[in-house]
């Protein structure tokens, strides 16, 4: 158990970091995913709109 906790603290260690040295990176690796997701999701509302009609 100690290591997951070890793991999770250096992960949230390692993006602190990363958005105190290169904000414009972090803020574009965050649309990036959130782009993502909107793309998935519509998607995921083409498919269910073609197999309801």
């Amino acid at each position: 158990m100690q290591v997951k906790k070890v793991i999770t603290y250096v992960a949230v260690a390692f993006v602190v970091f990363y958005l105190f040295t290169r904000p414009a990176q972090a803020a574009a690796a965050v649309n990036g995913v959130f782009d993502g997701i909107v793309h998935g999701a519509n998607q995921l509302a083409v498919f269910f709109s073609s197999v309801l009609t």
